[in-house]
């Protein structure tokens, strides 16, 4: 099943922002089955559960990718899949999202814990706020985070929680060492979520993959250029295929 890819959403947004970008790529390739999957809400903030949970309800043999926490967890699922994976890609995903040992590129752990608190004292200003850092580096970014927040589902505080656990839990690089599939990985160079340093060190992890930087555009790239990005994966699904 060359022909069909599946996005993942991020943390907290629901499948709204990739909606632009899938009807973008169906656009372009009217053969391209393109199919956002809703992220799992398994009672468990273990990231195994959520892979589980994935894995059984997702097609073999599709091309995987996602935006942030979904681009996380299609990484991760690539892997486990190897073979049965076409390729993965993913959109202003770092492979660990909180500072870690050897990858400094990433959200400080502060940082992240005040995150995690405001979430359980107040999930909807913490929800707001979250869209603004999306929004970060938008030509226009009041609008497009009040795009992103109308947009967002009515998720139970737990799960989104359960969520943020998974987002500080998951540590790709050896997923993304392991697969042998093609892969796109795209950053942006104003993101308030993921440096942009993520980019180059990803890069000086796989060398051998293709990695790319948008240096005026934030976390949200992919709603303010779909047709930009969507070409650059249509590009990428191109090179990769059998053709």
């Amino acid at each position: 099943m060359r022909d069909r890819l599946i996005l993942l959403p991020g943390w907290g947004l629901g499948i709204s922002p990739l909606e632009p970008l899938a009807a973008a790529l169906r656009g372009l390739d009217e053969h391209l089955r393109v199919e956002i999957e809703p992220l799992p809400e398994p009672a468990s903030g273990d990231p195994e559960e959520w892979l589980d949970e994935l894995d059984a309800s997702l097609p073999d043999n599709a091309w995987l990718g996602g935006w942030s926490l979904g681009g996380m967890l299609a990484s991760a699922l690539a892997a486990r899949r190897g073979e049965r994976c076409c390729g993965l890609l993913t959109l202003a995903s770092n492979p660990c999202f909180v500072v870690s040992d050897g990858w400094p590129g990433a959200m400080a752990n502060d940082t992240f814990d005040q995150f995690l608190a405001g979430c359980r004292a107040d999930p909807q200003t913490t929800l707001k706020r979250f869209s603004l850092l999306c929004a970060q580096g938008s030509p226009d970014p009041r609008s497009q985070a009040r795009q992103l927040l109308a947009g967002a589902p009515h998720t139970a505080p737990e799960a989104l929680l359960n969520g943020l656990e998974v987002l500080a839990q998951l540590d790709t690089r050896q997923a993304l060492q392991a697969f042998r599939g093609p892969q796109l990985h795209l950053f942006a160079g104003q993101d308030g979520l993921v440096p942009a340093e993520a980019a180059s060190d990803l890069l000086a992890l796989l060398p051998d993959v293709e990695v790319g930087l948008i240096e005026q555009a934030g976390h949200a790239f992919l709603l303010d250029d779909p047709h930009g990005v969507a070409g650059a994966i249509q590009a990428f699904l191109h090179e990769s295929g059998d053709d």
